[in-house]
Order: structure tokens, then C-alpha cells, then sequence
């Protein structure tokens, strides 16, 4: 993927991966590497310059409605109800905008029981600036998944977040994987995050970027935060950590 043209920014070449139906994986790498990139280019919001992204068996040319997304910020927009913010995918995704008007009671019940899994069972009437960040982005994450989707993209939820609260909603994302099972493309930049959540974690090289290491996480599900603590957890998070080092020097490097 190169930006500008022939003289522009080359933010990825020769990035490939495969991820398996269901599998949750979280990509990790030094800033700048072309994570996001690689995002918007899976869910088809933009076209790579070349080669080609295959998703559920087919050549991807535009955005995908298997797809669901959750970003940094959580952008509900603030004119609509939780539960209007929640149901916005539904006005807009094939099948369901068709039938969101004669099946509107089945639809708002199955976006409060979303709600009602992350937490939020009496917030559907609030408007989001009468509710927290972490609050907001429970909210942003059922947005995501009230269509059903089979693939959920997932670039840095929880980074604007303090400890406390980011620690929090791992495990409200871990219980909505294990009740639903999409597969899962997480991109962050913590590498803790990435181990207690992912299958397995993929690592990218400086930009322009490419997958140039992959670790499985051994540990099965569910999982507490008292994993954290242990030594082979924090011998994995120190074996990533020393591979985007590495990393880093070379771009570094280059650079000279």
C-alpha cells in the first residue's frame, strides 16, 4: 500500500497473513508501521495499491458488511440515545436495513441484550456525554456487534482508557468472543493486552510494514487477569517487546 503515488509513503509491502474462522489475533509492531493500514485495507474501506486481500473466500473491492469495527475513540454520535447509537449499523448494513422497519422490536431487543452483556442494562435512554469513556466504549464495541458480524476489526479500543478500565473490558471482550466466536483482527499497541486476548500475535516490522513474526498464546479460555502476574505471561510480553526493538533499531538503521 503506497500513499501519494509512485513517489509517495509506503506503508506496507509484502504483508501477508491468513487467519483461520473464529481465531482471534492481535497485531502488534512499533508506531508508524502500517497497522491501521492493514486494517482499512481487510475491511475493504480502501483498495491496496497492489496484490490482494481475500475475505470469507472472496477478493475483497469495497467495504465489507460481515465486518464490524471499533476504534480509539469511541465516535457515538451525540444527538442519538445509546440504544440509537448501538442500532446505527442496523439503518445502514444489508439484510437488516431492509428489515429493520417491520422487524424494529426483535432488533432493539437483541441491541439491549448487548448492552445488557457489557454492562450497560439500564443506560439505553442516556445520551453519551452523560456516560464515562470506558462506559462509551462498551457502547461502541455492541455498535459493532449488534449486525452479527462474522469478522470484527478492532484498532487500538481501548487505548484512550486508564489501566483500570482497559483491564476491565479485556474481559467483557473475552466473555462477547466466547458467546459468539467472530474471528478477530485486534490491532494494539499493548503488548499485555495482546497476549491476554489473542490466539496469536502477529508481529510487524517498521514501515514499511510486514509480518515478520508470529507467537501463539498457550493459554485457554477463559482467562483471569491473574495470568497477568505469572512468569511465562510476562516472558512472552518481554519476547514481543525485544522483537519490535529489534525492529525499531532496523528502521533506525535504514534511516542512516
Amino acid at each position: 500500500m503506497r500513499y501519494g503515488g509512485v513517489e509517495g509513503t509506503l506503508a506496507l509491502r509484502g504483508t501477508s497473513l491468513d487467519v483461520a474462522e473464529g481465531e482471534f489475533i492481535a497485531v502488534v509492531g512499533p508506531s508508524g508501521c502500517g497497522k491501521s493500514t492493514l486494517m482499512r485495507l481487510v475491511t475493504g474501506l480502501w483498495p491496496s495499491t497492489e496484490g490482494t486481500v481475500i475475505v470469507d473466500g472472496r477478493e475483497v473491492s469495497g467495504p465489507l458488511s460481515i465486518a464490524g469495527m471499533a476504534f480509539q475513540n469511541p465516535t457515538l454520535l451525540p444527538w442519538r440515545t445509546i440504544l440509537a447509537n448501538v442500532m446505527l449499523p442496523l439503518e445502514v448494513v444489508q439484510p437488516h436495513r431492509g428489515r429493520l422497519r417491520g422487524e424494529r422490536a426483535a432488533y432493539e431487543a437483541k441491541a439491549r441484550d448487548l448492552l445488557k452483556l457489557v454492562g450497560l442494562a439500564g443506560f439505553e435512554g442516556k445520551y453519551p456525554w452523560q456516560l464515562s469513556g470506558g462506559m462509551q466504549q462498551r457502547a461502541s464495541l455492541c455498535r459493532a456487534l449488534v449486525h452479527d458480524p462474522r469478522l470484527l476489526m478492532l484498532d487500538e479500543p481501548f487505548g484512550a482508557l486508564d489501566v483500570f478500565t482497559r483491564e476491565d473490558l479485556w474481559d467483557v471482550l473475552q466473555e462477547v468472543w466466547l458467546a459468539r466466536k467472530p474471528t478477530v483482527i485486534l490491532v494494539t499497541h499493548d503488548l499485555k493486552e495482546a497476549v491476554y486476548l489473542a490466539d496469536r500475535v502477529l508481529i510487524m516490522s517498521a514501515r514499511p510494514g510486514r509480518i515478520i513474526a508470529e507467537r501463539a498464546v498457550p493459554y485457554p479460555r477463559p482467562r483471569r487477569l491473574d495470568l497477568t502476574y505469572e512468569a511465562e505471561f510476562q516472558a512472552i510480553v518481554h519476547e514481543l517487546r525485544d522483537r519490535i526493538s529489534d525492529a525499531r533499531r532496523a528502521e533506525a538503521s535504514d534511516a542512516r
